[in-house]
């Protein structure tokens, strides 16, 4: 199993959107290194969800139910993609930006280096700082 981080606008989707839809595409992204993120996800990786521009903090865990497919948002024909998305559970605790910045177990994480990304791998390494940051004691 892989991880991965994907963020979200929680004015966008949020979170407790997320959950309250079971299971959802996660559409939009128009990035091609995202996207190429997002073909090598496979069924069963899990992601940490992060809300991104207003809280800046890890919020949930979420597993990937449905590989790589078109986006039907986007315009037929394009190269965009998106995967189906189940919540798996909230971070007990969620995990702010300062905090990850403040970790010495995190230093080179995509998060800080990519900015911008909203797909990015997670190392196995950094999926366990980062889970017990959080109190998450899943995979």
């Amino acid at each position: 199993m892989n991880h991965w981080l994907v963020k979200s606008e929680p004015d966008a989707f949020s979170w407790d959107q997320q959950v309250a839809n079971g299971v959802e595409p996660w559409t939009g992204v128009r990035n091609h290194m995202a996207k190429a993120n997002l073909i090598a996800m496979k069924k069963g990786d899990r992601a940490f969800f992060y809300h991104s521009n207003i809280g800046k903090e890890i919020v949930g865990v979420v597993e990937v139910v449905r590989e790589a497919y078109s986006d039907p948002t986007a315009e037929a024909g394009s190269p965009w993609v998106c995967v189906d998305m189940k919540a798996v559970g909230p971070m007990p605790k969620p995990v702010t930006l300062a905090a990850i910045k403040a970790e010495p177990g995190l230093e080179g994480i995509a998060l800080v280096r990519m900015s911008r990304l909203s797909v990015m791998p997670i190392s196995p390494e950094h999926w366990k700082v980062l889970a017990k940051m959080g109190g998450w004691k899943g995979k």
